[in-house]
């Protein structure tokens, strides 16, 4: 006999061991198997569970344990990101909180500090991954800077440079002051900002008069090396070709003309900084101006700015607007919205600057991945994102792959003295290429000098679906050959491009097919407040505690019950109760079961009620397995809870429940146990720990049998003739049960009850039922009206003469005091409806709303008259 109440800490870490101490999800090639793989999105080493990874992750095991159930070779590959910018940021921190600063380490002995701080925290996550109870092949877990997938990411880019799609150049990109290095412009959020705008007056060099220009960076003018007018611009054709004096450092500067320039935007003048300013680079350019960088990588002022220098940038904002009031430059200053540039990883405020870079060109690459989404090879669920990721690849820039840090892949370029560039997988290759093309053969290793920059983390886990099983290395090993091209991914919207369309790109450069069919995106997590959640803002929960709390089953039917593909979550720690409440609801239903006396030698009492369930149990499954087919997960949960909550507890259990002390027949009580055997398995994808306890005690199990390998349930017939009489049946059931509340009549209380209908033989079939769950003494079936209270359901009409259960003077009064309540609104609505002026001046849905007040009062009183004439 299993425990009184549910415990699920008592189970989970029970059946978690005992699955991995069996290789449950453990997969190797199998020629006689259909693959199915599923590669899990690399969290950051530096991470711990979210509620976001919660959902994810449930999705993706969900799908491959159904996937496991249904016979085919399940691989779920795990592994995490080394992240550059995140994991060095973290780094940093732990160094400074030893008194260790970055700059007077070597690099090496920086990596050291990297790879201590990885041991130590890079596989926290996945441990969590398993109270979840992700079903991952845990030894096939992968690492984007072990070995081989180091080796996999340099391979790439000197195959693509060698191809001519990579190559250096110096261009104005985004750079994050904080973490030191550029990011692409998939990694550049923009926000509205409120902002100050500054109206500066610069005099004009040797000449009275002046010119306006208003900016929101007042600490950039020094850089400034132009001022621009629209040619156009009545109000300073005369100033074209002259010259003004920037403020405080009185350096002179061209006015030049331009038609970029906007007459209508601020003063029309516009200050040219080419090297803080994408634009202002462009225009600079065209113009031939030259460039003055004044910041810093750090984000404060270099000497090059004369004044301020050392400044941080935003503190040499509000310094130098004091200074030109002081020196009777500034004009005036308004509050002014705009949309600042802020990092995706550290937050900071991007400055565009000049840098030499590396870049992979996407043109060609892109062109594949583009029409692979459009022609539905790889399906996008849902399918409005499609929308989205045509406008990226339709629209896509070179990508920026270099990074100015220490941690990750470093570029394998390297320089001779004279600056010519090689590049080659190690130095020794790069001496022996520089001595056997250049006949250089005088040069040593010493003479070489390694790019110091390293490759932005996507580069490494854009290969992801290949490099997880050696792929690039080793194109034709069985195991890429078996599990690639995988089969869902799961992952969210805001990655569509940093991840899954470079996922696609070098799928088709390497494998020449996509790297995956479908690719689910799941919604953001949010709060009641619409808020995302996050650790930051102090409103997500921690996934673990939540775990301990509810259990895991609890856990992630909570996080399915609202949260269909591609629309946002709204959790609620609601939704999880009534997980663990679900997990009860079965707990309990088994031990109901569990409690009852089988005797062998009754006859079978309940094969109606059993074809019934068996009909609807086929119906639920297959709108199911439908339901599956659409990435509807979150729906086919719903169906599954609905059929065991409503279903098989409420309806089922209560038709083929023996009486009191009675024994239940063999017969009914085996299909009973089928039934939950069915019910475990259809719902162990979604909760994989509770089923498998009740699952090892339906009966006797062979050893290591595991409802992991179960298969997974096909429907049968689904007789919707049956079906529809049940509906019938629980309606009329649910008629006289919320009459016997509705009058105070307790539930033994023995009702007659009458039928009209031209159904007769329906009813017959269905007479015991509606006895045993309506508690209805006698049926008789009637050609008209009879004496009681009456209801219809399907058009057909039900009688129950309560004249020996109530006091039916009292009834009287109860009803016509009602009548002449519900008479008097009628009235009162009738009268605002025939005032004219509140009907043609109200809103039409409050007009409506009153007519439908007046509808309802009408059905009312005619239904309590009716009752009255019951009464006699």
């Amino acid at each position: 006999m299993i425990s009184k109440t549910y415990s699920p800490q008592e189970i989970e870490d029970k059946w978690y061991q005992y699955w991995i101490e069996n290789r449950y999800f453990n997969s190797q090639p199998n020629p006689d198997k259909v693959p199915y793989t599923i590669v899990i999105p690399p969290p950051n080493v530096t991470g711990v569970l979210h509620m976001g990874h919660m959902l994810n992750n449930t999705i993706q095991d969900i799908l491959v344990r159904k996937a496991r159930m249904e016979g085919k070779e399940a691989c779920w590959v795990p592994g995490t990101d080394h992240a550059s910018i995140a994991t060095e940021a973290k780094v940093v921190a732990m160094l400074k909180e030893r008194g260790i600063n970055k700059r007077d380490l070597s690099r090496d002995e920086f990596l050291e500090y990297c790879w201590e701080w990885t041991h130590k925290y890079g596989g926290i996550i996945l441990k969590q991954l398993r109270k979840l109870g992700a079903s991952c092949d845990w030894d096939r877990t992968r690492f984007t800077m072990e070995p081989d997938l180091y080796d996999s990411v340099i391979d790439v880019f000197i195959d693509l440079y060698e191809k001519g799609d990579i190559y250096r150049g110096h261009r104005m990109v985004n750079w994050d002051p904080q973490a030191r290095t550029t990011v692409s412009d998939e990694e550049v959020n923009m926000k509205e900002v409120q902002q100050k705008l500054v109206y500066l007056r610069y005099d004009l060099e040797g000449q009275k008069g002046s010119v306006t220009i208003a900016t929101t960076r007042p600490e950039t003018i020094m850089a400034d090396v132009a001022i621009c007018v629209n040619p156009n611009d009545a109000r300073y054709q005369h100033l074209i070709g002259k010259k003004a004096i920037i403020p405080l450092i009185n350096r002179s500067i061209p006015i030049i003309a331009d038609e970029y320039v906007e007459m209508e935007f601020g003063t029309g003048c516009l200050k040219v900084t080419p090297a803080h300013d994408t634009n202002d680079y462009e225009l600079g350019k065209k113009h031939n101006l030259p460039i003055i960088d004044l910041l810093a990588e750090d984000g404060t002022l270099n000497e090059k700015a004369q004044i301020l220098v050392g400044e941080d940038r935003f503190v040499a904002r509000k310094k130098i607007t004091k200074m030109l009031e002081a020196a009777g430059n500034l004009v005036k200053v308004e509050e002014y919205k705009s949309n600042v540039g802020h990092s995706e990883r550290t937050d900071a405020v991007i400055e565009p600057r000049l840098s030499e870079q590396w870049f992979l060109k996407m043109e060609r690459l892109s062109k594949p991945a583009l029409e692979s989404v459009m022609n539905d090879t790889i399906q996008l669920i849902p399918p409005k994102f499609k929308n989205t990721y045509r406008h990226w690849m339709e629209n896509v820039r070179d990508w920026n792959i270099s990074r100015q840090l220490w941690w990750g892949h470093r570029i394998p370029a390297y320089y001779l003295n004279d600056g010519t560039l090689i590049v080659a997988k190690s130095k020794r290759e790069a001496l022996r290429k520089a001595q056997h093309e250049y006949q250089l053969f005088a040069l040593t290793e010493e003479d070489l000098r390694q790019d110091e920059d390293v490759l932005d983390t996507w580069f490494s886990s854009w290969l992801w679906p290949i490099s997880v099983f050696n792929g690039i290395k080793e194109p034709n090993n069985a195991d890429v050959n078996y599990y690639y091209p995988t089969n869902d991914l799961v992952t969210a919207p805001e990655i569509l491009f940093f991840w899954v369309a470079r996922m696609i790109i070098s799928g088709y450069e390497y494998r020449g097919t996509y790297p995956f069919k479908n690719v689910y995106l799941t919604g953001i997590v949010r709060d009641k407040l619409g808020r995302k959640m996050s650790k930051q803002l102090g409103n997500s929960p921690d996934p673990i505690e939540l775990i301990e709390k509810y259990g895991a089953d609890g856990v992630r039917t909570g996080m399915l019950f609202s949260s269909p593909a591609g629309n946002d979550l709204p959790y609620d720690e609601k939704l999880v109760e009534q997980g663990r409440n679900f997990c009860n609801k079965i707990w309990n239903a088994f031990r109901l079961t569990q409690g009852w006396e089988v005797a062998s030698d009754l006859p079978a009492r309940n094969q109606l009620a059993i074809d019934w369930f068996e009909a609807k149990f086929n119906q639920t499954l297959t709108e199911v397995l439908d339901l599956f087919t659409k990435f509807r997960i979150s729906d086919a949960l719903n169906a599954v809870y609905k059929l065991i909550w409503d279903d098989f507890c409420a309806q089922y259990l209560e038709m083929i429940k023996p009486e009191y002390q009675r024994p239940i027949d063999a017969a009914t009580y085996a299909a009973t146990l089928d039934f939950f055997d069915k019910l475990m398995r259809l719902t162990h994808p979604f909760m994989p720990f509770i089923t498998e306890e009740i699952w090892q005690n339906i009966g006797e199990r062979a050893e290591k049998e595991t409802i992991c390998l179960a298969p997974f349930p096909q429907p049968g017939a689904t007789n919707p003739e049956l079906l529809a009489d049940f509906e019938v049946l629980f309606e009329v059931v649910s008629a006289i049960r919320n009459l016997r509340n509705s009058k105070g009549l307790s539930p033994k209380t023995e009702l007659p009850l009458a039928i009209r209908t031209d159904s007769e033989a329906r009813y017959l079939r269905l007479d015991h039922l509606v006895r045993k769950l309506a508690n209805v003494a006698d049926i008789t079936y009637v050609k008209e009206q009879v004496e009681g209270m009456s209801f219809l359901v399907r058009s057909d009409e039900f009688f129950i003469n309560l004249a020996g259960e109530i006091d039916v003077e009292a009834e009287r009064e109860t009803l016509l005091a009602e009548l002449k309540y519900t008479e008097g609104f009628l009235d009162s609505v009738l009268k605002k409806l025939s005032n004219e002026r509140f009907v043609q001046n109200a809103k039409g849905d409050i007009v409506e709303k009153e007519r439908q007040k007046q509808a309802d009062a009408e059905a009312k009183i005619a239904t309590i008259k009716e009752a009255l004439i019951r009464l006699g």
